[in-house]
């Protein structure tokens, strides 16, 4: 399963991933010929994790990146990770949207803007980045936040619900 994985990834002349990436079980890949692929060292990538890398769409991964299970990275047009980013399980990122009007959503054409994510950043479980987010460096984005626009370097990110219990 991870042979496959490897040359999933590897399967095009723009694809640079080291003999250091660790990626887990069950991963799985869709990537265009076109697509440009650039992992740097010691990247760890567990079980159950997604990448979609669309036709000369660009993901960047950079050096000593963790990716936890159930991740899932979406690129249509590009997508940056910085240095040393730590990824709960489950988190997504599209840096695209569908079309739509009011009459239709369309399935084949997208809306995208790039995504950035900084270094020294940690994202919780089941944070989901959207297109066209910068994420500065050395940020916390808390768990089960959506994040939509751009979060400054230094900061920390809460989802702030309130739970409301009532008597039957």
């Amino acid at each position: 399963m991870r042979k496959r994985t490897f040359s999933e990834l590897r399967k095009n002349k723009n694809s640079k991933i080291p003999n250091s990436t660790k990626i887990g079980n069950y991963a799985h890949c869709i990537i265009s010929d076109d697509a440009n692929i650039h992992f740097e060292e010691k990247i760890e990538i567990r079980n159950n994790c997604n990448f979609v890398v669309g036709k000369k769409a660009e993901l960047k991964i950079e050096r000593g990146v963790f990716m936890n299970n159930f991740c899932s990275i979406n690129c249509l047009e590009k997508i940056e990770i910085g240095e040393n980013t730590l990824f709960g399980e489950s988190v997504k990122l599209y840096d695209h949207n569908h079309q739509y009007t009011h009459e239709k959503i369309e399935r084949q054409s997208f809306n995208t803007s790039p995504i950035k994510i900084g270094k020294n950043c940690w994202l919780g479980s089941n944070v989901v980045i959207l297109k066209g987010v910068e994420i500065g460096d050395n940020s916390i984005i808390g768990a089960g936040c959506i994040i939509y626009k751009n979060i400054p370097a230094g900061s920390v990110v809460i989802n702030k619900q309130e739970l409301i219990i009532k008597n039957l």
